[in-house]
């Protein structure tokens, strides 16, 4: 049984899900520099907006974390499973995921800010 509400678990998870996508965004990046594809600045240029939003509400999930007084530690990472620390007013959480949800959340992250206006998750 969980201490954490339903809003601080969301918040700790984007802690999670929003840096893995920028790792994504940033290879996706130089894949597609060092491509044969003609045009390339379109490509980029979006990938590097949405980096921007991305970082703007990572930035914005780290304010709050700290206001919260909330950490994310990495503590072991396997071949199917990452497990994470959830600190948080004196107490520590343990969560472990599973690499292919945390794949395809990830997935559905770039999705979600590659395909919609506002951008925010």
């Amino acid at each position: 049984m969980t201490r954490l509400s339903k809003e601080q678990i969301q918040l700790f998870e984007k802690a999670i899900y929003l840096p893995l996508l920028l790792i994504v965004l940033e290879k996706d990046t130089i894949i597609i520099q060092e491509s044969n594809i003609k045009l390339k600045d379109p490509y980029v240029t979006l990938i590097d907006e949405v980096m921007k939003k991305i970082q703007l509400q990572l930035k914005q999930v780290k304010i709050e974390m700290k206001q919260q007084k909330m950490k994310l530690h990495k503590l072991k990472q396997d071949e199917s499973f990452t497990m994470y620390a959830f600190l948080f007013n004196g107490y520590e959480e343990h969560h472990n995921y599973f690499n292919p949800r945390l794949r395809n959340k990830v997935n559905e992250l770039l999705i979600h800010y590659l395909v919609n206006k506002n951008n925010t998750a």
